[in-house]
């Protein structure tokens, strides 16, 4: 059997064109022409194309595209429309939600959270769309759907983020604004609002599977890597059939820590993980400010920390006296 070896390239297989298994759906066609890209092929496969949008994938695009140039538009005049100071101050513009004092309103002055309403709208159904997209291409092709469930994860947490919470807690300023430091900030700020966010189990777990994502990515990459000179990219043939790269990966691990995943189970393990990072996150933000004010003091409650020792008097709050 012919070996190679590869650490960050793959050898390019070319050949016909691939236009993909026949569909039943003939309203939208598949557009463009496919054709094979070297650089795409040093990072996965070598062909682009054809695409297939669909009219959940077309109305997807236009209300992200529109919701993209309100938050681009509104950082422009943030900066007088000056270009040179736009791309200056870039990652510090934002366009924040409405204020307190406008609750739920749902169109607030457009100066004052409006945009931010209206540019959340279009996100959101946009997001929504895309995910209809990807349920019916998956359903369409016979796919299982790992992969639109694993991003509805992810969209759980953003409706969080933006919507269940700040309606919960009956005002839209208790959203995440719009752009880069600023929803840094606005991360900070929330963490030390409620007591430091680290006491939060749901953000402890959230972190668990973060870097456990990471650990179990970057693991089975390695190990697949490791034995792809033997044959061990072809996992579904080592799943059904277990041939010497599997055997060797298998006995790799258990020399090294004592167990091994299967060539399957592995991927069961990495997406689990992966998809448990917003679920558990977005439980922890959701239960912040509407059930648990003060992290810190619950954990000092629960016995999860300790509570910071006296050094100062007990001062008696004037207004009690």
């Amino acid at each position: 059997m012919a070996e190679y070896q590869n650490i960050l390239t793959r050898v390019q297989v070319r050949g016909e064109l691939e236009m993909g298994v026949p569909a039943a759906d003939n309203a939208w066609p598949r557009d463009g022409v496919p054709f094979f890209s070297y650089l795409a092929g040093k990072i996965g496969n070598a062909q682009i194309g054809p695409i297939y949008l669909g009219w959940t994938g077309t109305i997807s695009l236009i209300f992200g595209l529109i919701a993209f140039e309100i938050i681009g538009l509104n950082m422009w005049a943030s900066v007088n429309w000056d270009p040179v100071q736009f791309v200056r101050q870039l990652f510090w513009l934002s366009l924040d939600p409405p204020a307190p004092e406008h609750g739920l309103k749902i169109l607030p002055p457009m100066r004052e959270g409006g945009w931010w309403l209206l540019a959340g709208f279009f996100l959101t159904a946009s997001i929504l769309l895309w995910w209809v997209r990807m349920y019916s291409r998956a359903r369409q092709l016979g796919m299982g759907l790992h992969v639109c469930w694993a991003f509805a994860a992810a969209i759980w947490l953003f409706l969080v983020l933006g919507f269940i919470r700040p309606v919960l807690m009956g005002s839209w300023s208790e959203a995440v604004p719009f752009g880069i430091f600023p929803h840094l900030d606005w991360t900070a700020a929330f963490s030390l609002r409620y007591g430091n966010l680290f006491y939060n189990p749901f953000h402890m777990l959230s972190i668990v599977f973060l870097y456990g994502s990471a650990l179990l990515f970057a693991m089975h990459g390695a190990t697949i890597l490791a034995v792809s000179h033997l044959g061990g990219d072809r996992e579904l043939e080592q799943i059904t059939d277990r041939g010497t790269a599997s055997e060797r990966a298998a006995l790799f691990w258990r020399w090294t820590m004592g167990f091994n995943a299967t060539m399957e189970s592995v991927h069961r393990w990495a997406w689990w993980f992966a998809i448990l990072t917003p679920i558990t996150g977005g439980i922890g933000i959701l239960l912040t400010g509407t059930v648990v004010d003060n992290w810190y003091l619950w954990g000092v409650k629960h016995y999860i920390v300790p509570a910071y020792p006296d050094m100062w008097p007990t001062v008696v709050d004037p207004a009690l006296q």
